[in-house]
């Protein structure tokens, strides 16, 4: 199984992504999930986003997430680029990819690792709201309850 961890301050491109993992050998599928900066949070308009992570830790943490989701499916790659920095609405935030011989495989192990990321990976998320007043994002419980359904079922 092959991974790509990336945390990086520019935009990617989802094609291009995609046409890696496709080049995974016996491969018969490809999912992706890309996240998005929405423009409201919690009644809020949302002017900017910054994303801080703790360099290598971060990385070592998503590593992690994709070598458990490899030991519950045969899948062939991931890859995980998450960014960090300043972010606007409407701007690709992360991008999870995966390859598997089935779309069954695929699937599950690109909900996981979303699942995983937005719970156990160390970014912390500012908000900046657009009458200038910012708050960090805390952890919702519906991402618990994301993960609550993986650990269930292990």
């Amino acid at each position: 199984m092959h991974s790509r961890v990336i945390v990086q301050t520019d935009d990617f491109d989802v094609a291009e992504e995609c046409r890696v993992l496709a080049n995974s050998g016996r491969c018969g599928a490809v999912t992706q999930f890309v996240g998005v900066m929405r423009d409201r949070n919690e009644g809020d308009d949302i002017a900017v986003m910054e994303l801080e992570h703790y360099p290598g830790m971060t990385e070592r943490s998503i590593e992690a997430i994709i070598e458990r989701a490899s030991e519950r499916w045969p899948i062939l790659a991931a890859t995980v680029i998450h960014r960090v920095g300043s972010l606007l609405p409407g701007a690709q935030i992360v991008f999870v990819g995966v390859a598997a011989m089935h779309r069954q495989a695929a699937f599950l192990a690109c909900e996981f690792i979303m699942d995983y990321l937005k719970s156990e990976a160390p970014f912390w998320k500012k908000e900046c709201k657009a009458d200038g007043t910012e708050r960090w994002v805390d952890a919702r419980d519906s991402d618990a309850q994301a993960l609550n359904k993986w650990r269930l079922e292990s």
